[in-house]
């Protein structure tokens, strides 16, 4: 499946939330949306969902508009919203059904997922009992029991300790090999890095960066290198202002210009004793900063 939004408007009062948003997710890739608070990703998610609908634009299913009687949305909120004080394994069931499933078949999808979030022991007790990462598997078992076809996470690793984080990666790996189109929301860049294929950035309403992930980074001008010696001193004082301190005990040196740095290491391993050098690729988080904050200065190209 291809899903698209396609130049989504979006105005509340005297405020347009969205303008002119367009974005392409597929089966079997994660796409990441990011934006600061206020960008337009919650509006856009819940146009996507059908909460409500778009000023102007479509969503779209393989070149048609989305029939939501035909494709399955599973969605994990920031913000919880399941009932603290009903039993976990009634309102799991319940939330199935009111997705399409038969009863039986519900209850056998809620046991399965709670078999495989180790979460079995707790199905009669109340949610409010739960600590919140077992609160936040049990949410997302509320996004997943019906198969949905489209998988969105809003912040998914949100109060998990690193053995659940664990746990969770399993599971959306999971879905991204059974073909699900799996869009992640979060403001935490090491997962959207760790998982997505593709991403957008969010601006003000607009798209600011789109596509593969890998390519917008084979994108950014490629004029700096990262060099890693127990010797570094040397390397200070012959490039001066050219070298700068990293904060993971690297360095990185500006070149004058993308053409010279096939010579540029080639002196440097000449010249000095070195255990890595490599060119500078920005992280998510880089790229985030640069594309999503207030400046209009950008370094790298639009994919």
């Amino acid at each position: 499946m291809i899903l698209k939004l396609l130049d989504i408007h979006k105005t509340f009062g005297e405020k347009e939330v969205l303008q002119g948003i367009s974005l392409t997710a597929q089966s079997g890739r994660a796409f990441g949306l990011l934006g600061r608070n206020g960008a337009g990703k919650t509006t856009s998610i819940r146009i996507l969902m059908d909460v409500f609908p778009p000023d102007s634009g479509s969503v779209q299913i393989d070149g048609q508009p989305i029939d939501y009687k035909k494709v399955q949305i599973g969605y994990l909120p920031e913000e919880r919203g399941l009932y603290p004080k009903k039993p976990i394994v009634d309102q799991l069931i319940y939330f199935a059904v009111l997705k399409g499933m038969r009863k039986k078949d519900a209850a056998a999808a809620v046991d399965s997922w709670l078999d495989r979030l180790g979460m079995t022991e707790y199905r009669n007790r109340r949610l409010d009992t739960l600590s919140k990462g077992n609160q936040q598997k049990i949410q997302l078992i509320t996004a997943l029991a019906h198969d949905p076809h489209i998988v969105i996470l809003d912040e998914p690793f949100s109060g998990l300790d690193p053995v659940n984080a664990m746990l969770l990666k399993d599971v959306v790996k999971e879905q991204i090999e059974r073909g699900k189109i799996v869009l992640f929301s979060s403001h935490q860049m090491h997962y959207i890095e760790e998982f997505c294929d593709d991403i957008a950035i969010l601006r003000k309403g607009k798209v600011a960066l789109a596509g593969g992930l890998h390519d917008i980074k084979r994108n950014y001008v490629r004029d700096r290198l990262i060099v890693r010696t127990e010797t570094p001193e040397p390397i200070r004082q012959d490039l001066k202002d050219r070298c700068m301190d990293m904060p993971d005990g690297g360095l990185m040196i500006q070149l004058a210009d993308p053409g010279e740095k096939r010579e540029m290491m080639r002196l440097l391993t000449e010249r000095y004793e070195l255990d890595e050098v490599k060119v500078f690729e920005p992280s998510l988080n880089d790229i985030f900063v640069q594309y999503a904050g207030d400046t209009e200065e950008k370094g790298g190209k639009n994919a």
